[in-house]
């Protein structure tokens, strides 16, 4: 079963705490220039760092590398595997640490930009006449720059939607998949099946911040939030988008029997990423999830009668319906690596070679992420997975911004989120703003 790529928001609390180290690694351990100029043609070897573990994952990748390596002879690439992103910031602060880094957090990108870590990329780029925006959709290219710096690449790509059990919308009388938020609230009570003293046996759907995938980051951009304003700080107080999702999530939750009760029944879920997931088991009828979900299900429930769509949006915004969460993950050459022009041709090949991107994004169930291969994978022949490739496409998708310390913003609001779902939050609006001002305060911190 594949890994998502994108980690919750806890995953960015390591790399976060080593953001020191991490800025002072930067001086002095790679070599002098930018190395665009350097000679991509003499015989060289590049370590390359990377997230993936499973073995059909390393697999795919070891026959990129060998692919690579008969258009590159001169380039051996040597591969480390299930590198997470503490010991990718300790590799490159070592004057023998990887040329090629790969990160599954795009939360960190603007930690590795601007800590000078990752190099920045735009002389490669310029020099192999390739324009970004003519080659990756735009959230893409916003996850992977910070404050203009470019110094990452996407390669491959989530994109969040909606999961629903077919069976339990045609015994509920539902003919469609929701489009409103109103909608799905509707769906989820007429979905909710009740043991005879009360307790849940199904759930409509399971909307709180700890049932996995509805996260505030996944379900919020629905609203289309922005998280900064023009002034640079965060404004999750005075941008609408946090108050209205807030007060839906918290009326969805007593809709559906109240925290504690929803909190109990998904005390007995099995791990998210086995074959006892909650949806595969028919625990839940409606599930927010990535499209790694379908190569899962496939595997591990192959009979469930299931369809996607994308997650519905707030009642005054249908225009915006077929958007969705998108993250993913990035590569970059490393601020230690003394290879960086055969460094970059690896990079280069990973993320822009149509047939590569295509090869690896079909064998681990991941969105291609780039133009050209959205308009020829094979992926789009599979009804569940297309789903994810059109919310992939959606000018109205979005992300969360990238941030100087990583994704400690994100942490910040999640945390606030728990208490609100508790009911341990009376001022959502003061509440609000006491975040935005513990996030300015962390980021003033973090700044080098």
């Amino acid at each position: 079963m594949h890994r998502p790529l994108f980690r919750r928001f806890a995953a960015a609390l390591a790399p976060v705490a080593a953001a020191l180290l991490f800025t002072a690694s930067c001086a002095g351990s790679g070599s002098s220039g930018t190395g665009a100029d350097e000679d991509p043609g003499k015989k060289v070897t590049i370590k390359f760092w990377h997230g993936w573990s499973q073995d059909r994952e390393v697999a795919a990748l070891d026959g990129l590398i060998r692919k690579f390596n008969e258009k590159h002879p001169n380039i051996t690439v040597k591969a480390t595997s299930n590198v997470t992103d503490d010991k990718l910031i300790q590799g490159v602060r070592s004057k023998n640490g990887p040329d090629v880094v790969s990160s599954f957090t795009t939360d960190n990108v603007g930690q590795f930009c601007s800590s000078g870590g990752w190099v920045d990329l735009a002389p490669f780029l310029a020099k192999s006449a390739l324009d970004p925006a003519a080659t990756f959709p735009k959230a893409t290219l916003d996850y992977t720059q910070f404050e203009g710096r470019r110094c990452a690449l996407p390669f491959l790509a989530d994109a969040y939607g909606l999961y629903y059990n077919k069976d339990m919308f045609a015994a509920a009388g539902i003919t469609a998949p929701p489009k409103t938020m109103s909608e799905f609230k509707a769906a989820a009570l007429k979905l909710q099946q009740l043991n005879p003293d009360g307790s849940i046996k199904v759930a409509g759907t399971m909307p709180v911040f700890h049932g996995y995938e509805f996260t505030p980051a996944h379900v919020m951009a629905q609203w289309g939030p922005t998280y900064v304003g023009a002034d640079g700080k965060s404004n999750l107080a005075t941008d609408p988008a946090a108050a209205q999702f807030l007060a839906y999530q918290k009326e969805l939750v007593e809709a559906l029997g109240g925290f504690e009760k929803l909190e109990k029944f998904r005390s007995g879920f099995g791990d998210e990423f086995s074959a006892q997931n909650p949806f595969q088991v028919g625990q839940v009828a409606m599930q927010v999830d990535g499209e790694w979900r379908t190569a899962s299900i496939a595997d591990e429930a192959p009979g469930l009668n299931y369809g996607t769509a994308p997650m519905p949006v707030p009642d005054d915004q249908v225009d915006k319906y077929g958007r969705g969460y998108l993250a993913g993950t990035v590569i970059g050459i490393a601020r230690s690596s003394h290879h960086q022009a055969a460094a970059w041709e690896f990079v280069k090949y990973l993320t822009t070679d149509t047939d590569a991107v295509n090869t690896f994004a079909a064998t681990i169930h991941n969105v291609p992420s780039t133009f050209a291969a959205l308009n020829t994978t094979p992926l789009a022949g599979d009804e569940h997975f297309k789903t994810f490739l059109d919310i992939f496409r959606n000018p109205h998708s979005n992300t969360t911004p990238a941030s100087v310390n990583g994704g400690q913003y994100q942490v910040t609001f999640q945390e606030f989120c728990y208490k609100w779902e508790a009911g341990q939050v009376s001022d959502l609006k003061g509440g609000l703003q006491g975040v935005d001002r513990q996030i300015d305060a962390d980021n003033a911190q973090a700044r080098p």
